[in-house]
């Protein structure tokens, strides 16, 4: 059969057993060397006992019993399709095919019958089954693949089943594969539906964006957004294709839209965002029960409680990006740490060196904020923000903050990028402001009630921490935390230590600041804050005292990376899990570092990226 590499057998044999030509004629002594391409054969103990496996009898059998079935010779049966007259070999027929082995064999009247009609089947696919029965091979295309895979389907012929099932899903695009999932789940070629479902899922932001979206039932498109896995950047992508669906027939589709919405994580959705909806969307005008839910979705925001419903978790690399640094000078090196394989790599390395920065991810780029470059012939604290795309891997520089931030903090609340105390060369900042990735601008907001250098920061429902630092003078134990509603912000409960240069991170309810600088040492102490109840407690701690480190979450674990431990830079990496109170050693960094900026990448989304981009870009060069 073609495209099969023919194969040569050996085994023992009757030791009377006469070799002879592929057309039965003797041997003659001496030629045996001249069929190397027809068989091969092998002597097996005293008696000289050989067995032949010709290798290309089963491909000429069939090609002789497919010239005489175009010949009609010897066949036994007549397929009657539409207009159409197939004349075949029952015995081809069923050894091809389990329908037509039932119909043959099975004691049905058709196995005295030598003309037999067919429903259910067009000709042309009859033709192009009927080819692959006897020949082994079958041509798929865009067009034959939606009559082929049905009738293969009706006659049980798995190999085209494959075949059609390989060609649609390396067919798969966004235009089509809510179309191919339909298709699949029709004639019951579950993996093939399986992965056109993944792709829908991992490609969501720009399959909303297709007409065959638009096509979903109610509660197909239920069911998709229901997913945890949807691979969005932000929960607004989910709504707006809601809204869009909605839209398409308003009238038949406004009164599912209360159902719909229960299954968008609104909880995810910015205050901001949800105002706008609600005084402005011409659609939730009509729907009181819909603004109603949103109403109240926006006051739980507001009044900063824990949302209901957890995040989506995308299925895509899970990646720690770690930027800059300082070893010897400031550093220009980004890598990835993949979770999953457990490997470093290298990405394009930063626009600057720059030590003391913050990182944060942010609709799926990586943001370096100010830091300090403390390079040989040069020193001084920046202001510069850069993006980082992981698609690309290209930087590109954003607007810059209103001040220089050396040992800033940085975090992300409500799709803003916060920027928290630092210094500039000997002016230590209580200032704080935020960045829009969307208009590529900063403002500024209240200020602390204190300056903090080395400051750590972390959001828990929508209120941002800034935790310890350096005023100056002393190391601080003293915490606050901004309410973004009236743009206060408010002193809780201090630190049982007073440390500047510490990880912080937070994981579900709690802050969690792992080591630090006390003003004498440094520290290997780690400390969490329970914002439900306002209390810190003492945790395990590390193994190396260390300060300048960076601490990360990934997969409900904090990652503490690199440090200074008072004489030497680290790379070591330690692991934090909150259900053992345990932390346990992780792949080392490529090399030892402090004062690097660190954050988690679970998104990456090509067509979003690539957009944000062009916006920027745009808006820098509007010519």
């Amino acid at each position: 059969m073609d495209g099969e590499e023919d194969y040569l057998q050996r085994k023992g044999g009757s030791s009377s057993q006469s070799m002879h030509n592929a057309d039965g004629s003797p041997v003659i002594p001496g030629e045996e060397k001249d069929w190397d391409g027809a068989f091969n054969s092998e002597k097996h103990g005293d008696l000289g006992d050989m067995t032949f496996c010709m290798a290309n009898y089963v491909k000429e059998a069939m090609k002789m019993m497919f010239m005489m079935r175009s010949h009609h010779m010897l066949t036994d049966v007549i397929l009657e399709v539409g207009s159409e007259l197939f004349h075949a070999h029952k015995v081809i027929l069923a050894a091809a095919s389990p329908y037509f082995k039932a119909m043959f064999t099975g004691g049905l009247k058709e196995c005295e019958m030598t003309r037999v009609k067919l429903q259910g089947v067009c000709p042309t696919a009859m033709a192009r089954l009927m080819y692959f029965m006897y020949t082994g091979q079958i041509r798929v295309t865009e067009v034959t693949v939606c009559s082929l895979l049905p009738a293969a389907t009706m006659f049980q012929v798995s190999n085209v089943i494959d075949a059609c099932c390989v060609f649609l899903e390396r067919q798969l695009d966004p235009t089509n594969a809510i179309g191919i999932a339909n298709f699949a789940e029709q004639h019951g070629c579950h993996n093939l539906y399986h992965k056109a479902n993944q792709f829908i899922v991992q490609h969501f932001s720009q399959i909303c964006q297709e007409e065959e979206f638009l096509q979903l039932s109610a509660i197909q498109l239920v069911s998709l957004v229901r997913k945890d896995e949807l691979n969005v950047q932000e929960e607004r992508e989910v709504y707006n294709a809601v809204l869009k669906w909605v839209k398409y027939n308003e009238e038949a589709r406004g009164p599912k839209m209360e159902h719909i919405l229960h299954a968008v994580r609104c909880q995810y959705l910015t205050p901001n965002f949800l105002r706008e909806q609600m005084k402005n969307c011409d659609v939730l005008k009509k729907m009181p029960a819909c603004r109603e839910y949103l109403a109240q979705i926006f006051k739980d925001l507001t009044l900063h409680k824990k949302p209901i419903v957890k995040e989506r978790t995308p299925n895509t690399p899970r990646i720690i990006y770690i930027a800059g640094g300082f070893l010897k000078h400031s550093l220009d090196t980004l890598e990835g740490y993949n979770a999953d394989d457990k490997t470093w790599t290298q990405h394009a390395k930063l626009l600057v060196p720059r030590s003391g920065l913050g990182g944060a991810f942010l609709k799926g780029m990586f943001y370096a904020v100010g830091g300090r470059n403390n390079s040989p012939g040069t020193r001084y604290d920046s202001d510069w923000v850069d993006r980082y795309n992981p698609v690309t891997d290209q930087w590109r520089p954003c607007s810059p903050m209103s001040v220089p931030r050396n040992r800033v903090g940085v975090a992300v609340m409500d799709g803003l990028l916060y920027a928290v105390g630092g210094s500039a060369g000997k002016e230590y900042h209580n200032s704080v402001e935020y960045y829009d990735p969307d208009q590529d601008t900063w403002t500024s907001v209240k200020p602390m009630h204190v300056k903090r250098l080395g400051v750590g920061v972390a959001v828990v429902n929508r209120l941002l921490y800034a935790v310890g630092g350096f005023d100056g003078v002393n190391r601080l134990n003293s915490v606050e935390c901004y309410h973004p509603e009236n743009d206060e912000w408010t002193m809780v409960s201090p630190m049982k230590c007073c440390r500047s240069g510490a990880g912080v991170a937070s994981l579900g309810q709690y802050i969690y600041v792992v080591g630090g600088y006390d003003g004498s040492s440094q520290l290997n102490s780690v400390e969490r804050y329970d914002t439900e109840r306002d209390i810190w407690e003492i945790v395990s701690s590390v193994t190396i005292a260390r300060s300048a480190l960076s601490v990360t979450v990934l997969d409900g674990k904090l990652y503490a990376m690199g440090g200074y431990d008072g004489q030497i830079f680290v790379n070591i990496v330690e692991i934090y899990d909150p259900a053992q109170d345990r932390w346990e050693e992780g792949v080392p960094m490529t090399s030892s570092r402090s004062g690097h900026a660190s954050a988690v990448s679970y998104h990456q989304c090509p067509m979003h990226c690539d957009h944000l981009d062009h916006n920027i870009a745009l808006e820098k060069n509007p010519t």
